[in-house]
């Protein structure tokens, strides 16, 4: 029986970073479910939950990523994962949201209580600095599961609340 498992790993970013880990776990017959890559500064995140063959043991795949070039410098984690490998209804995104505008403390919390006071879910979120915009700008982008029936008020007490914040906001719904 296979076991689920967390692979975590960051380290230096590296073109074909992505390529290299991913083609490694294919040829160790490891399938990944869900996934996320990010460039952190100057560093690089990759993290999944994946099905190992009861026949890998975690130390051969660590051995085994880490003699990766592109893993150089890396940490590397690799645990069992107790929690269900697929996400439920307020895990799947109904709508990306972007929010730009000038960096202040706080932003991020101000934005996620709305969130909460709507029961909706924030599914991935990911925010920077952008370069080239001015030494103060930053953008948001939010990928949210929001209740059918708190929607509106749920997006529009969202663009309030950006707009009390001086910031720019927009977003789509995502058809099912």
């Amino acid at each position: 029986m296979n076991t689920n498992a967390l692979i975590s790993i960051i380290c230096p970013d590296r073109v074909g970073l992505v390529s290299a880990v991913c083609g490694q776990i294919y040829d160790l017959g490891i399938n990944l479910n869900d996934t996320t890559f990010a460039v952190l500064g100057g560093g690089a995140e990759f993290t999944a939950v994946c099905e190992i063959p009861e026949d890998h043991t975690i130390k051969d795949i660590e051995e085994s990523l880490l003699a990766l070039d592109e893993l150089k410098d890396a940490q590397l984690s690799i645990s069992k994962f107790d929690l269900s490998p697929v996400h439920s209804e307020s895990g799947h995104i109904t709508h990306r949201i972007v929010l730009q505008g000038g960096d202040r403390p706080g932003l991020i919390a101000r934005l996620a209580e709305v969130f909460v006071e709507f029961k909706a879910n924030i599914v991935r979120l990911n925010s920077e600095k952008v370069p080239g915009r001015g030494d103060n700008q930053y953008e948001i982008r939010i990928a949210a599961w929001i209740p059918e029936e708190n929607v509106k008020s749920c997006l529009a007490t969202v663009a309030n609340t950006a707009g009390q914040l001086s910031m720019k906001c927009h977003w789509n719904e995502i058809s099912s």
